[in-house]
């Protein structure tokens, strides 16, 4: 390896945050974990709520194990790899909520701003009651899942996400800035 390759890596590891990397397999004994844990706490739900993209599959995985009905909002968050945006909602759901006890799922709570959207989102609604659950928090999110697996500090990367850390990567080679962990 040349010595302007070894610098470049040096660089690139310098500006780059702590990533965890999920595997297929973890990642399906993680969303089975968070629906035990769910199903463990003996609350009846008549509809799981999974906010897309993330959210999608743990929120199936949960209905499955539940056995209860699963709908998706698609909400976008970010404008680029690892650039926020305020969290807008795309599409909506095509269950009523009305008076019914919902589940609302992401696979990650961050800074909050999402799941914080969709609550106040839902609750406008009127369902029963509404609760969150999600694989892992961000110790400095503003607002608490009712259900998650572990508080991590990393940036987790899930399996579904590789290759979007391929282009950022390959953006940071071409001297672009590292996205900042979010504080």
């Amino acid at each position: 390896m040349s010595v302007e390759e070894l610098s470049t890596l040096g660089r690139l590891a310098s500006q780059m945050p702590n990533f965890r990397y999920i595997s297929w397999p973890e990642y399906g004994n993680l969303a089975l974990a968070l629906a035990e844990k769910v199903r463990a706490k003996g609350k009846k739900y008549d509809l799981v709520v999974g906010i897309a993209r993330g959210g999608i599959p743990v929120a199936m995985v949960i209905s499955d194990h539940l056995n209860v009905k699963v709908d998706f909002v698609n909400v976008k968050s970010y404008s680029d790899i690892g650039k926020r945006a305020p969290p807008k909602i795309l599409s909506t759901l095509t269950e009523g909520i009305q008076g019914k006890d919902i589940l609302l799922v992401d696979d990650l709570v961050d800074q909050g701003d999402t799941l914080t959207l969709m609550k106040g989102f839902l609750s406008g609604q009127n369902p029963k009651t509404l609760e969150t659950a999600v694989l892992f928090k961000k110790p400095w999110s503003k607002t608490q899942p009712d259900y998650y697996l572990e508080e991590v500090s990393e940036w987790v990367v899930f399996p579904f996400e590789l290759g979007e850390m391929g282009r950022l990567r390959s953006k940071m080679e071409d001297g672009a800035e590292a996205p900042a962990p979010a504080a």
